[in-house]
């Protein structure tokens, strides 16, 4: 009895690891201005994000400033209108792509290679072989974070985040909010990890 309440505890577990793998994997990169002192900036703001034609639909852009808002305030940073240390700025870029593999098999006589020799006649490198092609479009979805100091207006942080979408997130609020708090881990740069 108890070992088949066991079972049925790891069942879920094993669900949910599925479930999560099969998400998209957003690969993280971030560079900045290693002159700049990050201890003086407090308050932010956003540029005017919206929607751009034939990228991403006004709630996914909903969705990213919301998700940038709510992590820069877990840093302790204050939005404010009014005379911001840094403006924020998204911007992504889907592109659609196709990858394709192709899969060889050889069979027959003629030109292939054994471990004890090399099996050919007459010069032939192969014999009968079939060539199989596999292909599946995506989209290579990127999101890019620019951060800028009001004063100086210029470039002091950038994060991007990189995913290769094979189909549309069961939850998008959820995927949005994950890979924002994984792009803006490094911000600001030497900030303690909890």
């Amino acid at each position: 009895m108890n070992i088949k309440r066991k079972n049925l505890r790891i069942i879920p577990i094993l669900f949910l690891g599925l479930i999560y793998s099969c998400s998209p994997t957003v690969k993280v990169t971030s560079d900045y201005d290693h002159s700049a002192n990050f201890s003086e900036y407090k308050t932010f703001a956003f540029y005017d994000l919206k929607a751009q034609e034939g990228q991403i639909n006004q709630l996914n852009v909903d969705r990213i400033t919301k998700a940038i808002r709510s992590e820069l305030i877990s840093k302790g940073f204050t939005e404010t209108t009014s005379n911001p240390d840094l403006k924020v700025n998204a911007v992504t870029i889907l592109k659609n792509k196709t990858s394709v593999s192709a899969n060889t098999d050889f069979y027959g006589y003629g030109g292939m290679y054994r471990p004890y020799g090399y099996w050919g006649g007459g010069g032939a490198m192969m014999g009968n072989a079939n060539t199989t092609f596999n292909s599946y479009d995506y989209v290579d979805g990127s999101l890019i974070i620019d951060i800028v100091s009001s004063k100086t207006q210029k470039l002091i942080w950038q994060g991007i985040g990189n995913a290769q979408i094979d189909s549309k997130p069961s939850d998008p609020e959820e995927f949005v909010t994950n890979s924002i708090k994984k792009i803006l881990a490094g911000f600001p740069p030497g900030l303690a990890k909890k």
